[in-house]
């Protein structure tokens, strides 16, 4: 999860056939997310999507993943 990710912990997910998803957009706080959903129900009807909060995991991955990065 990069610093980015961090700073957006609220996501909609969209969930695919065999159990897959993928994140489509990340938001800093949960009323933003769910208009966003609203918005995406919209648009397209046939989809499956979910708002979901991803907490802040220990700090010292993301220092690991830069670290690794700058490598």
């Amino acid at each position: 999860m990069t610093y980015r990710d961090h700073l957006h912990p609220w996501c909609i997910v969209r969930l695919l056939p065999g159990a897959r998803s993928t994140v489509v957009a990340r938001f800093c706080d949960r009323p933003e997310a769910e208009a966003h959903l609203k918005l995406l129900n919209q648009l397209t009807p046939s989809a499956t999507y979910q708002v979901f909060f991803e907490p802040i995991t220990d700090s010292s991955e993301y220092l690991e993943e830069e670290s690794e990065a700058e490598e």
